[in-house]
């Protein structure tokens, strides 16, 4: 973080909510109000070999470390920036004999960061690490086991020559992870890689409808000059205009989902009650619940049964995803939409998941006509809930995008994709890989609509030739994950 940017936000006390962060000066949609470096990180133990360390990037071939043959990164450069934090971990994990789990090594990080530069303020941050909320107090039983399993694996793997830290401080560093620790993602941003801390993000409060968004950035340590690597970092982008002296505010839970819920998940997960607007007005529950209206209103009976209908199916097609049963899934999905579309409203939250899956799995199994409808349907819904400037609403008409241009819709596949672009250029900004893929798509879309509007026959004819001669792009295989959140949260 630039010394500029410092300048540009300060941490205030924030009643009711401890501290948070204040915009110094104006800020637009899109802006960066500031970047940090992460104070340390980790990738997650299941990716440990496919996952670059050091920029958190997924690649084909990776070099491992000679020594302890645990850490892969992407080339020499990767592997050079990664030494200073490396060093100790590497030794550790040879005397050791394995590498611990994920969050021992991230504790480890933090600890040997602060043997070398102290407890203090790091360069470019608001607070130092001793004055993070850990929450310890808070902690359930089941959470308070889990900190005494960590607490003793990190005694066994943490070396006698390195400083010793009491048990209280560990414990603290612990809490610090479980509450503060920021998801990483891989360079498109659709799979959660990592965990990290970043100290002044942390100081930024939770609003349902916030004023800020989060973009892990994983920088580019591979430019030819060195002048032009940039450092892995996340990006504070404003989503709305910013006044001098406005709160700055980020979500931890995706927005769709009634107020009740988001407030027991903050509750559960960050150990406070949500009192912000949104919740304490309730606003948009209105529309995530919606029920047809007209002549045949359904009784609230039977909008109760279509409910547990439609949770009892997301069940089944959780366990279905999670066997590679597509089809199954697809059934599932028609089952419950015959069933939800003469009851619920367009913008209900459970029609609104079926669709969501129904379309992904589609486009995945190419039945991409069907795909485009239903994601069509999803979108629509989507752009009466979420704020217009929302990351997932942004991802959410880039795949429908996509599976309209698939199903040969050109006009409406081009029109979204621009939408699209226009979200993620404010969410994402313009040199993120994945507005750079977008921005081809678009180019490309608003070629073949100039063509499509010329001469539809011609088209067509050139379309089924060109489809022919190439395997057409198959969209990537169902996640069986939810779109990673904000702050990472041990399940």
């Amino acid at each position: 973080m630039t010394k500029g940017e410092m300048e540009s936000v300060e941490v205030f006390t924030s009643e009711g909510k401890g501290r948070g962060l204040k915009a110094q000066k104006e800020f637009l949609p899109g802006d960066v109000i500031f970047a940090e470096p992460a104070y340390a990180a980790v990738v997650f133990d299941s990716l440990t070999h496919v996952i670059c360390h050091t920029c958190f990037k997924r690649q084909e071939r990776l070099h491992r470390c000679g020594q302890c043959k645990f850490a892969y990164y992407c080339d020499r450069t990767c592997q050079r920036v990664a030494w200073l934090n490396h060093k100790n971990e590497c030794s550790a994990i040879k005397k050791y004999g394995k590498a611990p789990t994920e969050n021992i090594r991230l504790a480890a990080r933090i600890m040997w960061k602060i043997e070398r530069e102290g407890s203090g303020l790091a360069e470019g941050c608001l607070v130092s690490i001793d004055d993070l909320q850990n929450h310890v107090d808070s902690f359930g039983e089941e959470d308070k086991k889990e900190l005494r399993t960590d607490v003793e694996s990190f005694l066994e793997y943490w070396p006698s020559q390195s400083q010793q830290f009491g048990l209280q401080y560990i414990s603290h560093i612990f809490g610090v992870i479980s509450c503060n620790g920021f998801t990483l993602s891989d360079q498109r941003g659709l799979q959660a890689v990592g965990v990290g801390v970043f100290p002044n993000l942390c100081q930024a409060n939770h609003d349902c409808w916030p004023n800020c968004t989060v973009i892990f950035n994983n920088g580019n340590h591979e430019a030819v000059r060195s002048m032009f690597h940039t450092q892995m970092r996340i990006e504070l982008r404003a989503l709305s205009k910013i006044s001098p002296g406005d709160e700055l505010t980020v979500s931890y839970v995706d927005f769709l989902n009634v107020s009740e819920e988001r407030r027991k998940q903050l509750k559960k997960q960050y150990y406070f009650d949500c009192t912000c607007e949104h919740c304490k007005k309730q606003i948009k529950d209105d529309l995530m619940l919606a029920v047809k209206e007209g002549e045949g209103k359904p009784s609230a009976e039977t909008v109760k049964e279509v409910i547990q209908f439609s949770k009892d199916t997301l069940e089944k097609i959780n366990k279905a995803r999670m066997e590679g049963l597509y089809h199954e899934v697809v059934k599932l999905c028609r089952e419950c939409l015959k069933k939800q579309e003469p009851v619920l409203g367009d913008t209900n939250i459970y029609l609104l998941r079926i669709l969501s899956i129904a379309s992904e799995v589609l486009s995945y199994l190419q039945m991409f006509e069907e795909a485009a409808d239903y994601a069509k349907r999803m979108v629509d819904g989507y752009l009466k809930i979420y704020h217009p400037n929302n990351a997932q609403l942004g991802m959410a008409v880039m795949r429908a995008g996509v599976t309209h241009w698939h199903a040969g819709l050109i006009e409406a596949g081009h029109g979204l994709i621009c939408k699209a672009y226009a979200i993620l250029l404010i969410t994402h900004g313009p040199s993120h890989p994945i507005t750079k893929d977008l921005e081809v798509m678009r180019v490309q879309t608003e070629m073949e609509l100039r063509m499509f509007q010329q001469n539809e026959y011609m088209y067509y004819k050139m379309r089924e030739a060109a489809l022919k001669n190439q395997n057409i792009q198959v969209m990537p295989e169902p996640s069986n994950e939810a779109p990673p959140s904000l702050f990472h949260k041990k399940e």
